[in-house]
């Protein structure tokens, strides 16, 4: 029987996430057991209380959150640990980490590509996860020599965030509009929302605004709905069990690191906007977003707008930086990507539902961009 002592908050969508993962290869495995020891029982005992507990219930491992345990704690139960969400990462323990800086660029490339010139990060103050997607994010920006901008806080109590919040409203109110704001996750971002509401500053139009983890509950609850980067927690939980279970067969307690990936991001409207001035482009550009799955043809964008398909061509290039073609493709590539990655659809029918036509010339593109073929991609993370 393998114990697994569980001190992670699991309110959040990522957690929930993470953890079918483990109990999925888990129930594959049987024999587990898993306990998450109520937080009540850390406040009245402390942390000589909830190591005396998991001793006595002989628990193998434990999977640990920053605001649960230290460090110094842990190193006391001399069985493997594996950290979530921590300040840093714990050398002597294993860690369940992501690629941040890969999220930033994602971010960042999500908002050059709507053409923004001004960018923004709201960070959780002290965390390496919200520092190196903020690190992410700013590279990017710099190479397009786009304007950064910077606001961190902690997690704060009620009375703390009196004194934040006032911060964070004079920060939103003094950047340039319109402005592309990447928030560290999607509770952050639904601070960014809140601040936003109250003081009539729109949503997409002012502020684009982009989360992590795709808390749904979080992210509908805002208006408008809050964007957000995609993780792939499920596969990273069934990939903890599994170095758990080859941990203690080989009784080998070397610290690892799972790395948790992003898939892509789930579109709400608070990014629906790009930065075009033009608003005979403005218009194509929206017609083009809902529309990018079927057969597009020149005719009907020249109903759309006192515009010849000369003009039409010359002003988008002029505006997009790029080709009317190369944007429609890079909409369908971008939508083939999302559904390769976060649903078991065949490749045939992803190629229908994505706009394109012809098998062959799809992974010849997808090669192209990504690298690898579409099956190749999928394996990464499926």
């Amino acid at each position: 029987m393998i114990k697994v002592l569980v001190l992670i908050d699991y309110s959040t969508e990522f957690s929930r996430r993470f953890l079918d993962g483990l109990i999925q290869y888990a129930q594959e495995m049987g024999q587990w057991s898993f306990y998450r020891l109520p937080v009540y029982y850390k406040n009245i005992h402390g942390e000589e209380g909830v190591i005396a507990w998991a001793q006595k219930w002989e628990a193998n491992i434990i999977i640990a959150q920053w605001n649960y345990m230290s460090l110094e704690s842990l190193q006391k139960l001399q069985i493997p640990v594996f950290l979530q969400n921590y300040k840093e990462e714990g050398k002597c323990f294993s860690n369940i980490t992501g690629d941040y800086t890969g999220m930033g660029a994602m971010a960042a490339k999500f908002f050059i590509q709507r053409r923004y010139n001004n960018f923004a990060f709201y960070g959780n103050k002290g965390f390496i996860w919200s520092r190196e997607r903020a690190e992410g994010y700013r590279r990017e920006i710099e190479k397009i020599k786009g304007n950064y901008y910077y606001f961190e806080s902690e997690d704060l109590n009620d009375k703390q965030w009196e004194h934040t919040h006032t911060q964070l409203e004079d920060w939103l109110i003094s950047l340039p509009k319109p402005v592309a704001i990447f928030a560290c996750d999607d509770s952050f971002a639904i601070q960014i929302s809140e601040i936003c509401k109250l003081n009539n500053i729109n949503i997409p139009k002012e502020i684009a605004l982009l989360g992590v983890d795709n808390d749904r509950l979080i992210c509908n609850l805002s208006d408008p709905p809050i964007s957000s980067i995609i993780l792939d927690a499920e596969k990273g939980g069934y990939e903890l069990g599994r170095k758990i279970h080859e941990t203690l067969q080989e009784n080998n307690p070397k610290p690892f690191s799972i790395c948790i990936n992003p898939l892509g991001i789930e579109l709400r409207k608070s990014t629906e906007n790009y930065n075009v001035k033009d608003k005979y482009i403005l218009e194509i550009v929206k017609y083009l977003q809902k529309n990018f799955d079927s057969a597009i043809k020149i005719d009907k964008l020249t109903s759309l707008v006192p515009l010849s398909r000369r003009s039409i061509e010359s002003k988008f290039k002029n505006e997009m930086g790029i080709s009317l073609y190369q944007f429609i493709l890079n909409l369908r590539i971008e939508h083939f990507t999302f559904l390769l990655t976060t649903t078991n659809l065949s490749i045939s029918d992803i190629i229908f539902k994505s706009g394109f036509n012809d098998y062959s010339n799809v992974f010849r593109l997808f090669r192209k961009i990504k690298g690898c073929t579409p099956v190749e991609y999928r394996k990464r993370f499926m």
